[in-house]
């Protein structure tokens, strides 16, 4: 899992104290903080990649939910407290018993025993694949393998292996009948609490899939599904990269209504800030960096619409999401909100569990955005122009902090020929393998990007020239040793890379021109190597 054992334990605590204060004081006022901690609670174990907890949750949080059409006034009745309490010990009961089987962070590690660079390097992911066809997965396995991700492939006696959870758990329904399958579901979903669990070569009909997906699967792939896609799969969920905290800036002028805004945020896990002035909202965007902003519509010498035309006559701030709040409910006042630039209408009071539902999701939306806009849509990589404005900002941290800083450049070797032998989605799977291996391999402190083509760039801060050539080496070494399928058969490919260290006087523009000369040294002197530092 991506969280500690202390961190779980510390949500988990303050769920149940939630809990016991609205069994304390059963009010609908206190039912409502209650429900607003089970959906944060429900996100937390989502985001931390704990799904089989996750599934838990939600169910519960989908009865507590329920509760808020049939309850019109205080006290809450007995029964349904009841029917929650035996879930929610249940539920706590699991949490218990997971995190005595945790362990806490990992200590320290090389990825090579011979190697002098201590990085941050993401440990070792460990993943089942519970199949009656093992040999028809060996190419899985292998290249797994490079991406620092270790497959134990499990038979019929899969039950009588150690209980630590998998990072993922793959459930081959081939050979198997359909009923064997849910059955092997059900049994894997109860067992484990922090592992994804794919079902692999399932019929794709809806009944089938709406099914399997039910009784515990977080994702299916239909029978004829390339393996290419399953190891993609694999490789996305085991990766490190989380997002960071949503950040919403409060526009609201009454100071009451901005703090019970602010703490609402606050208990589902986003930051917040507030301004009490409209004509400072320009400033406030460009400090706080908001991914959405919450507006009153109506304040002192400004309504909210005026606010929002402002603000959307600044290119930066055109996709930020708005999210009107007011007491006001004519329709004719929210369809003219929303077609002046704002993005949703929220009336007054609020429900805080759907205000976090809106904010979540008008958060996640634009950030879909904003990848599209900064990163590779082949490989998740930056794009061109993010490369170039991150190597700017690692030149200037460098120069700043005096410490040191390489770029390189790779280049797949022979690439051409790649895509005229096997064809270009061969060499767009060939692209995305060494994005894999460079996400996976290099240190979480580096960036990596796609250049154009064939060509990446990465940036290391921190390292040395020995160091870079150290690493990277290392990945060179595995990526040529990496089998790409195609048919009955397979191939490998290599990649050459040029390694620049900065120096003082020399801008970003200059290191990366200084990384391709040395990559074109290393083409020119037989390719399959690195050069420069």
């Amino acid at each position: 899992m991506s969280c500690s054992p202390a961190e779980l334990k510390k949500k988990s605590d303050e769920f149940l104290s939630k809990w016991q204060a609205c069994k304390d004081h059963p009010g609908i006022d206190g039912f409502v903080e209650f429900a607003v901690a089970v959906s944060s609670f429900t996100e937390f174990l989502d985001a931390k990649g704990l799904p089989g907890l996750h599934q838990t949750a939600r169910a519960l949080e989908q009865q507590v939910l329920s509760q808020f059409d049939r309850w019109n006034s205080d006290p809450i009745p007995e029964a349904p407290l009841g029917d929650l309490d035996g879930q929610i010990t249940e539920f706590s009961g699991r949490i218990v018993a997971f995190l005595q089987d945790k362990g806490d962070a990992n200590p320290e590690r090389r990825l090579h025993q011979d190697s002098e660079v201590v990085t941050d390097l993401l440990p070792v992911k460990k993943i089942w694949l519970v199949t009656a066809v093992p040999d028809a997965w060996k190419e899985v396995v292998t290249q797994a393998g490079y991406f620092n991700i270790q497959v134990e492939v499990c038979g019929p006696v899969y039950d009588q292996k150690a209980t630590q959870d998998p990072t993922i758990v793959l459930v081959d329904a081939n050979g198997l009948q359909p009923t064997s399958f849910i059955v092997r579901v059900q049994a894997l979903r109860g067992r484990f609490s922090a592992s994804n669990i794919i079902g692999l070569n399932l019929p794709s009909d809806f009944e089938g899939l709406k099914l399997a997906l039910r009784v515990g699967c977080d994702f299916c792939f239909p029978v004829g599904t390339a393996q290419s896609a399953v190891m993609a799969r694999i490789v996305k969920l085991c990766g490190s990269e989380e997002e960071p905290p949503y950040k919403v800036l409060v526009v609201e002028d009454s100071k009451t209504a901005s703090t019970l805004i602010q703490r609402t945020l606050k208990e589902s896990g986003v930051e917040s800030m507030a301004i009490s002035k409209p004509q400072e909202v320009l400033t406030a965007l460009a400090k706080f960096q908001p991914d959405l902003v919450l507006m009153d519509m109506y304040m002192p010498g400004c309504t909210g619409v005026e606010v929002t035309r402002v603000i959307r006559q600044h290119e930066e701030f055109l996709s930020t999401p708005v999210v009107y709040l007011s007491a006001d409910t004519s329709i004719a006042l929210q369809v003219d909100a929303l077609r002046l630039g704002g993005d949703h209408f929220l009336t007054k009071p609020f429900n805080p569990v759907v205000l976090n539902a809106v904010v979540k999701s008008k958060i996640d939306r634009y950030r879909i955005l904003r990848r599209s806009m900064y990163l590779d849509s082949l490989t998740g990589l930056l794009n061109h122009t993010s490369s170039k404005q991150r190597v700017d900002a690692a030149v200037k941290t460098a120069m700043a902090d005096g410490l040191p800083l390489c770029v390189a450049m790779l280049d797949i070797d022979h690439f051409k020929k790649v895509n005229d032998t096997y064809g270009h989605p061969m060499g767009d799977q060939v692209i995305r393998s060494v994005a894999w291996l460079l996400k996976q391999r290099l240190r979480k402190t580096d960036a990596v990007g796609r250049y154009g083509g064939e060509e990446f760039i990465v940036i290391l801060p921190q390292a040395d020239a020995q160091r870079a050539n150290q690493l990277l080496d290392r990945i060179r070494v595995d990526f040529s040793q990496f089998h790409h399928p195609v048919n009955a058969t397979s191939f490998a490919c290599t990649f050459s890379c040029g390694i620049a260290q900065l120096a003082p006087g020399i801008s970003g523009q200059a290191l990366v021109k200084l990384a391709d000369e040395a990559l074109y040294k290393a083409k020119k002197q037989g390719r399959n190597r690195i050069i420069g530092g």
